[in-house]
């Protein structure tokens, strides 16, 4: 089992950065992949980034592209993503994932943290 915990949610005024942190725990060895997915209320789950273990790989959301990045740090299991240029249709709650295979589709995940909540103000 995996464990995963995020923070550094908040809310945040339109243009301005946040950077979320998601820790793990458990048998993260097996984990290759680690990624962030968002849901909006009344909207479904939307993949947002990701990224291989080694780092060598990662994908974005064309919303995001080119203002989130995403980043790991294995020594410390953590994963981050740094956003900027925060827009208020960034608004979500924000989710940790594990997985073993890259993928920007949510049922590849197997693991899943509670979530934080960002809020960006116009």
């Amino acid at each position: 089992q995996v464990q995963l915990v995020e923070s550094g949610g908040g809310l945040v005024q339109a243009g301005g950065s946040l950077r979320l942190s998601c820790a793990a725990s458990g048998r993260t060895f097996s984990i290759n992949v680690m990624g962030w997915f968002r849901q909006a209320p009344g909207k479904e789950r939307e993949f947002v980034a990701t990224i291989s273990r080694s780092a060598g790989s990662t994908y974005y959301a064309d919303s995001v592209k080119g203002r989130f990045t995403i980043s790991r740090d294995n020594d410390k299991n953590t994963v981050y993503l740094q956003m900027n240029s925060l827009k208020p249709e960034d608004t979500a709650f924000y989710y940790c994932a594990a997985g073993y295979v890259l993928s920007v589709r949510a049922p590849a995940y197997s693991y899943w943290g509670q979530g934080t909540q960002v809020t960006v103000s116009s």
